[in-house]
């Protein structure tokens, strides 16, 4: 039986549930690839070059040059010095504040498209297949491992073609910059690094396309589940079968035993003579008959003696006791098309009332 459950445990060829993939986000074990937020962050770099460079390359040109111009004016004491510190960090920082924010968005972005926010403990709790060699060596040789060694040939040897065909061309103007006043090389540095990051971004946005869905593949088959644990999770959810057929009882036979309480308020006892039992109620003024309990087999037994230890007229009457048990409910009034049927028996149990003889007959 142990063997058996282990095989079940291993083979989890069923698709998770709803609950089950909630759970895996609830741990933090989530859909991630690293090429996706690599992606956000180099087209985020990509766009700050082509947005704020100029800015950031004018407000940084303006501090330093008026820390050069006025260095002779720089006090050297510690206080100046300090002082003077705190200034260029500030204005640095000013310079440089939006293109780092743009990058942070950036690296959020990457995470948040494929998936929410998660805060989970779970990955900070110790486990022993951290630092287990044995787990390391199954993790360096797993196929995460080889797909991520393949995914960093081929993007180390398509980036670099690319690179390589971008500036092979511009081999001649690249040996002119040393000839190049400073404007002029950061021109055509910036217009060059533009272009290859561009490419880059291109290149990388089909691997990141690619690693995402093979990143999405492997954690859904960690998310599979086998027959075992199917069960154990409808157990878990839904109740133990057990129980719920125990509450059901109860149930039944708190509502049966309300229901035979009622029986001593009936007018009239229909049967089918002891197979079926239909108890109604009229009183004058009432639209029509209810029906106050019905039942079969045992529980029609039960409705005949309470219904003698009560008086209550009983009258066998098989095709409307059949009729009336399948189509009445309790406590609802009988469908209009057995008002004359039961009509003759309440008249007839009404003139065996007024011409006093007993309490119980059958037609």
């Amino acid at each position: 039986m142990a063997e058996q459950g282990d095989q079940n445990d291993s083979d989890r060829s069923l698709d998770p549930t709803q609950k089950r993939l909630d759970d895996a986000l609830k741990r933090g074990d989530v859909v991630k690839s690293q090429e996706v937020s690599t992606w956000f962050v180099i087209a985020g770099a990509t766009l700050m070059l082509a947005t704020f460079a100029g800015s950031m390359s004018s407000g940084l040109n303006t501090t330093f040059r008026g820390l050069i111009a006025n260095s002779h004016q720089i006090p050297v004491d510690g206080r100046g010095l300090i002082a003077m510190s705190e200034r260029l960090g500030v204005e640095v920082l000013a310079a440089i504040a939006l293109p780092i924010l743009l990058l942070a968005l950036a690296a959020v972005a990457g995470n948040m498209v494929q998936h929410q926010l998660v805060w989970s403990a779970d990955s900070l709790k110790p486990k022993l297949s951290k630092v287990s060699p044995l787990a390391g060596l199954k993790r360096l040789f797993s196929a995460q491992a080889l797909a991520n060694f393949a995914k960093g040939i081929v993007k180390l040897v398509v980036v670099a073609s690319v690179m390589m065909a971008l500036l092979w061309p511009q081999r001649h103007r690249l040996d002119g910059l040393v000839s190049t006043d400073i404007l002029g090389t950061v021109a055509l540095t910036k217009s060059l690094a533009l272009e290859m990051m561009a490419a880059v971004v291109a290149i990388l946005a089909i691997v990141a396309a690619a690693d995402y869905l093979f990143q999405y593949r492997q954690w859904y088959e960690r998310q599979k589940m086998s027959m075992r644990e199917m069960k154990e999770e409808y157990r878990q959810s839904e109740g133990d079968p057990a129980v719920k057929g125990k509450i059901r009882q109860l149930r039944m036979a708190r509502s049966r035993k309300r229901m035979m309480a009622e029986v001593p308020k009936a007018s009239v006892i229909i049967t089918n003579p002891t197979h079926y039992a239909i108890a109604l109620q009229y009183e004058p003024g009432m639209n029509a008959p209810v029906c106050l309990a019905k039942g079969v087999e045992d529980t029609a037994l039960r409705i005949r003696k309470v219904a003698e230890e009560h008086n209550i007229p009983v009258v066998e009457s098989p095709p409307l006791a059949r009729a009336l048990y399948a189509v009445v409910q309790i406590d609802e009034e009988i469908p209009p098309e057995h008002y004359k049927a039961v009509a003759e028996i309440i008249g007839y149990i009404m003139k065996l009332r007024r011409s006093g003889r007993g309490s119980a007959g059958s037609r």
